[in-house]
């Protein structure tokens, strides 16, 4: 007995498994919902069907019985003539309505200047129809025109456009029972309407006959959904429960144990099903495999970030990163700062003495990111500062930089340049472009605005090419700010570019600051603008002010 029991709640268990229940509840619900589509859609069928019928049958009727009067003589009798043919057509009307089991008879005459009003001429009534409460109208009874509905049906009968006209009262709130009520025209001999022959009929039949309709519907929607279930539940779990919690047991247990087992093959017919377990099977073996090759390339990943760590420091090592950097030199403040957009960049910065007199500053930027451009900006920064140390033009400097760099460049790299050389003592600026952004310049009491320098070609770009100098004049006072394109060109998460608008606007929202403070407020209004979006470039800046002679002193 137990052992019956356990198998019992084994198997409703089973049954009861999330797909098998889902499925099988779905099919029932389709069923149900199919039930109730066809009950709604069968009830109004049988609904609208019982009331044609009997709007039909009770015109045939109401027509039989409009022989029974003459409608050339209602308004005589409405003055109290022919009594002895009015109470015969009367009686003949009682009967008539008793023998047809309707609940009321009644001829109207309608005012037809608007139809709102009527008087009764015949009305007969049969109570015990309907177990109705009805009390006859006496002959000459005067009524207004029920409703709008009524109004326009008696215009129709006037007017002989209907054979006859039908208001169903299936729902009633004043305490009748539901019934119909059908109008004929009773036509005079000269062809026109005399007046208007109302039949009323009780429609409980279609009550009653509408009951078992609706029970038969949900007996058989029951009987099939508990049948379907039952059948939807045995092959469901034959043909997808038991196959699908196989390749859910291997799945699960291959998560756990990440081990190869024994191949489901083909456990089941259905194609889809058969072919996920075989891919479990692939998976399984490429999973396998895969673990294995992440496990040897784990531990190349991790030799390689080590790698590009060192590479980070070394290159951060090549920067010039203490500040102040001179701190004898009293004529000039110098601050500069990197930020690449990935573990080693290929923007740089470079600031030197070449000698007592002059300051060389050069900021550059290399095609490409990560390791190969810096490996190119660190050979670059090299042949630039070996060429100026030579004590030639800037000019000079690029076009050997050039020719350095076009004579062995086989990755076809290239690099864009700004350098310019301060005399000290005078505020003499001498600079060449190589392709870079125009630098930005704040003369004493003025505001941060661009140099508008003529570019020359890349270097690296083109053999043989010849640069241009030019000179700016600084005074005590002045600053210079340089920068590569990842300043304008950071990004919103829109993909909204900062713009040198905003960089013009950072740099003169504390135009007198110390160059230190003028490069925070340039990266603080970059990071506010760009927020959480990833940065897409080097950020790389240096600011240069200029004290002159008058700065030593002050110094001193």
């Amino acid at each position: 007995m137990g052992n019956g029991m356990t198998k019992k709640k084994t198997v409703l268990q089973k049954l009861r498994s999330g797909m098998a229940a889902r499925i099988i509840g779905a099919i029932m619900l389709l069923l149900v919902v199919f039930g109730l589509v066809v009950s709604t859609i069968g009830f109004v069928s049988f609904t609208n069907a019982f009331k044609r019928e009997y709007a039909t049958s009770t015109y045939h009727m109401a027509d039989t019985a409009t022989a029974l009067i003459n409608g050339d003589h209602l308004e005589a009798y409405l003055r109290g003539e022919e009594t002895e043919e009015y109470l015969k057509t009367k009686e003949n009307l009682d009967v008539y309505c008793h023998k047809m089991h309707v609940s009321l008879i009644y001829i109207i005459l309608v005012d037809t200047s608007d139809y709102g009003r009527f008087v009764s001429v015949f009305n007969s009534v049969d109570n015990t129809v309907d177990d109705s409460e009805y009390t006859p109208w006496e002959l000459g009874y005067k009524r207004d025109t029920t409703n709008d509905e009524y109004r326009g049906k008696y215009r129709m009968m006037y007017e002989q456009t209907a054979p006859y006209e039908t208001v169903y009262r299936i729902k009633t709130t004043d305490g009748q029972h539901s019934h119909i009520t059908t109008m004929v025209p009773l036509i005079g001999t000269d062809g026109t309407t005399k007046a208007i022959l109302c039949m009323q009929r009780p429609i409980r039949e279609l009550h009653d006959a509408r009951r078992p309709y609706l029970i038969n519907i949900a007996v058989w929607t029951v009987l099939m959904c508990v049948l379907t279930g039952l059948f939807a539940a045995i092959y469901t779990r034959r043909q997808f429960v038991k196959p699908i919690q196989s390749v859910s047991d291997e799945a699960t247990r291959f998560a756990k144990e990440n081990t190869k087992g024994e191949p489901l093959g083909s456990i089941s017919r259905i194609e889809e099903i058969k072919n996920l377990a075989r891919s479990i099977d692939t998976m399984e073996t490429d999973m396998v495999n895969y673990i294995e090759n992440v496990t040897s390339l784990t531990a190349e990943k991790e030799r390689i970030g080590a790698e590009l760590e060192l590479a980070t420091r070394i290159q951060y090592a090549m920067l010039p990163h203490v500040f102040p950097p001179f701190p004898g030199r009293k004529e000039f403040d110098l601050y500069a700062s990197m930020d690449p957009a990935k573990e080693v960049g290929g923007d740089f910065y470079d600031f030197f003495l070449v000698d007592d007199d002059h300051l060389c500053m050069v900021m550059a930027d290399v095609s490409g990111k990560g390791v190969p451009a810096a490996l190119f900006m660190m050979a670059s920064k090299i042949i630039l500062q070996s060429c100026a140390m030579l004590g030639i033009s800037p000019a000079e400097i690029l076009t050997r930089t050039n020719e350095a760099i076009c004579s062995n460049n086989q990755e076809q790299m290239f690099i864009t340049v700004w350098l310019g050389i301060l005399e000290i003592s005078t505020g003499k600026l001498t600079a060449a472009n190589a392709g870079h952004e125009y630098p930005v310049l704040k003369q004493p009491d003025g505001r941060f605005e661009f140099v508008k320098d003529k570019h020359g070609f890349v270097i690296g770009g083109m053999d043989g090419l010849r640069y241009k100098e030019y000179e700016l004049q600084l005074e005590p006072g002045a600053k210079l700010f340089l920068y590569t394109d990842g300043v304008p060109e950071a990004t919103d998460e829109s993909g909204t570019l900062f713009g040198n608008e905003r960089m013009i606007d950072a740099l003169n929202k504390e135009p007198d600051a110390d160059p230190k403070r003028i490069l925070q407020n340039v990266r603080a209004a970059v990071d506010e603008f760009t927020e959480d979006a990833e940065q897409f470039d080097d950020l790389t800046m240096l600011c240069m002010e200029y004290h002159g002679n008058g700065g030593s002193e002050k110094h001193e």
